[in-house]
């Protein structure tokens, strides 16, 4: 087996490790991606072409305005969706055996993705809309990471409100730690 050969075999080893994919055919596997980003992609387009905030005089008044800016430029809609580690954690829970508990996460999944484009589109800028935007945004991210730890551990990890970045940075250490004796030349 040539040096090429290995490091394909080594990818597509952590390919299945990171998508959960171990077991699942290819197929599966795409359906999930496409599904996950799929709707994650869609959700924020509608919610970013279809809703506009509403400004009110108190809004003017109180010097109201929205905590963030709504993301522009060509990457727009990709960056938030696609590079969401959740979406990620999502694909993982696919990637799990069929079961009621996987059905409850991507469940839990999609109505958070639906959530958070709501609150992207609409933009609140009065202090309770954007509360009212943080704990629905953290509670069904922590109801589906709690869901998803059960059917897979990294795919809680991950979509952990906290700490995803971390589980993130340490799984790519592990994997470059474990093949550091090699270069690609």
């Amino acid at each position: 087996m040539s040096a090429i050969d290995e490091l394909i075999d080594d990818v597509q080893d952590q390919a299945t490790d990171l998508l959960n994919s171990q077991g699942r055919s290819g197929a599966h596997v795409a359906t999930g991606i496409v599904l996950t980003v799929g709707f994650a992609l869609l959700a924020t387009a509608l919610a970013s072409n279809t809703l506009k905030p509403k400004r009110t005089e108190r809004h003017l008044l109180d010097r109201a305005a929205p905590v963030m800016e709504k993301p522009r430029g060509a990457f727009s809609l990709i960056l938030p969706a696609v590079f969401s580690a959740t979406t990620l954690s999502a694909v993982r829970v696919w990637n799990a055996p069929a079961s009621r508990e996987r059905s409850l996460a991507m469940g839990l999944w999609f109505a958070a993705q639906t959530i958070n484009a709501v609150w992207l589109g609409l933009r609140p800028a009065s202090m309770r809309s954007q509360i009212a935007a943080a704990m629905s945004s953290a509670g069904l991210a922590a109801a589906f990471a709690f869901e998803a730890r059960k059917l897979d551990e990294g795919a809680g990890k991950i979509a952990a409100p906290i700490g995803s970045g971390t589980r993130i940075a340490n799984f790519i250490q592990r994997k470059t730690d474990h093949v550091s004796g090699r270069t690609l030349h």
